[in-house]
């Protein structure tokens, strides 16, 4: 019986804690590998609408069949319900940020869009105290020390958008002699503007964050992950259609050849429109949104180290300041999350005898 009782609590540690950490972490490796080949990509001409409205394009049809295979347990919402409006306005979040992470990227780099990523847990963690999903007690230390990673993190941005400082590690050293060269005098004389793309980045952060409250509400009413995220997916390419039409009207950018640019849209619709999204939407369910957005950080070492292998970026100063900054406002912030699930379950466990009693009381007066 023991034997037995040890390997549920193994498995229930596994698959609640083991595999969301292993999951998540494939997701952020999987989003800094599509914002450096879109970053290459653009360097060779691709536009930005193009490449949005493809991936969308992309990880719908793959969809498609998947949600008649796996999905639905439960009827389709109703075209007029509050659910249903819930799930469109998803897939004009998700647009707009991508259009906005996008075009942040363009005008600065993938390693300065994974320092940003960083304020994702402080937008989530306040629109979750706004929302109620997240309780707040001042005299907590597990609050103040959320609190205090929060306006961290936020600080930790700003130092990276609002000073770049001389370069740290030259991307020289790690560029080999291939023709990714190429892409290295491409990046040298393209002139970024470095505040300009923080805060385009920083405003796609925060429309991701109000993405993981909103998905997670939906989740909460039709947990169905493949069919929400088909119809979020959906919903982003009809949306971004007359949109990125509009915006390119360059009929020849709509052609795609067999290159970088075929191989990032192909890459982003199934990795990240489409993988992420499910990721995402599994483990808002299973864990929340703060959770998830606790994430975010990892990425600046990916970023760093496929920025200076493919791209030729040079990692500055600001960026080490800030990032360092960052990554010791989203541990305080984890510290403070620990430590109140902790108490949570302290607190579970002191009531459980009582718990038991009151049930057991119950059933014998149901008895009598």
């Amino acid at each position: 019986m023991g034997g037995a009782g040890e390997e549920t609590v193994a498995w229930r540690y596994f698959s609640r804690d083991v595999v969301p950490f292993a999951a998540m972490f494939a997701v952020e490796c999987t989003t800094v590998g599509s914002n450096t080949l879109y970053k290459a990509a653009t360097l060779r001409g691709l536009s930005f609408y193009v490449f949005v409205f493809y991936s969308y394009v992309v990880s719908t049809l793959l969809l498609l069949p998947l949600s008649f295979m796996f999905g639905r347990s439960r009827r389709l919402p109703s075209a007029k319900s509050p659910l249903f409006f819930k799930i469109s306005l998803l897939g004009l979040l998700g647009f707009t940020s991508q259009i906005v992470g996008c075009k942040g990227i363009e005008y600065s780099s993938p390693t300065l869009a994974s320092a940003i990523s960083n304020l994702t847990p402080a937008f989530t963690f306040t629109l979750a105290v706004i929302f109620r999903m997240e309780q707040i007690l001042l005299r907590s230390s597990a609050t103040q020390a959320k609190i205090i990673g929060a306006i961290l993190s936020i600080s930790g941005a700003l130092v990276v958008v609002l000073y770049k400082g001389p370069k740290v590690l030259a991307a020289a050293s790690f560029i080999p002699s291939s023709p990714i060269i190429f892409l290295q005098q491409n990046l040298t004389s393209f002139e970024s503007s470095w505040i300009i793309g923080g805060l385009l980045l920083a405003s796609q952060y925060f429309l991701l964050s109000v993405w993981y409250i909103l998905q997670t509400r939906v989740m909460e009413v039709y947990p169905e992950e493949i069919t929400v995220v088909f119809f979020y997916n959906l919903f982003a390419t009809l949306i971004s259609a007359p949109v990125c039409l509009l915006a390119e009207s360059n009929l020849t950018s709509w052609v795609l050849k067999p290159d970088i640019s075929l191989a990032a849209i192909i890459y982003s619709g199934v990795f990240v429109s489409l993988f992420s999204a499910l990721t995402h939407t599994w483990g808002l369910h299973l864990k929340g949104p703060v959770y998830i957005s606790l994430f975010r950080p990892l990425s600046i070492a990916i970023a760093v180290a496929m920025g200076a292998i493919f791209l030729g970026d040079a990692l500055h100063l600001g960026s080490v300041i800030g990032s360092v900054i960052l990554c010791f406002g989203f541990y305080t912030v984890i510290w403070g999350k620990a430590r109140e699930d902790a108490t949570k379950s302290v607190a579970g466990s002191e009531h459980a005898p009582l718990l038991l009693t009151h049930i057991v009381e119950n059933e014998v007066l149901s008895l009598r």
